[in-house]
């Protein structure tokens, strides 16, 4: 089957940073898009910013210029580099890949099991 596992969630002050990285392991042939997700307390899931497996990124008004998405097609790993962050970014943040495990199979989006992001004084 396919994992997505995050790492780099935690507690930070306003203005700080974190750098968020998922992997995906398994029995995978080929991924597409990757992204992060985030979900607040009360909220729904919402896009953060997602990457092309040619590198074309898409990112969400309310974090463009602060937090930039990068990928390793070689590891099937993306990162998240938050920067300036804000209380608001407080969220479970969940890695999503569309991706195909076998050259006849269809694309499917796939999620991790999110990481924690708090951003408080």
């Amino acid at each position: 089957q396919v994992q997505l596992v995050e790492s780099g969630g935690g507690l930070v002050q306003p203005g700080g940073s974190l750098r968020l990285s998922c992997v995906a392991s398994g029995r995978i042939y080929t991924i597409n898009d990757m992204g992060w997700y985030r979900q607040a307390p009360g909220k729904e899931r919402e896009l953060v910013a997602n990457i092309t497996r040619s590198g074309t990124t898409n990112y969400a008004d309310s974090v463009k210029g602060r937090f930039t998405i990068s990928r390793d097609n070689a590891k099937n790993m993306i990162h998240l580099q938050m920067s300036s962050l804000k209380p608001e970014d407080t969220a479970v943040y969940y890695c999503m890949a569309v991706l195909s495990m076998s050259f006849i199979s269809p694309f499917y989006p796939r999620w991790g099991q999110g990481t924690q992001v708090t951003v408080s004084s």
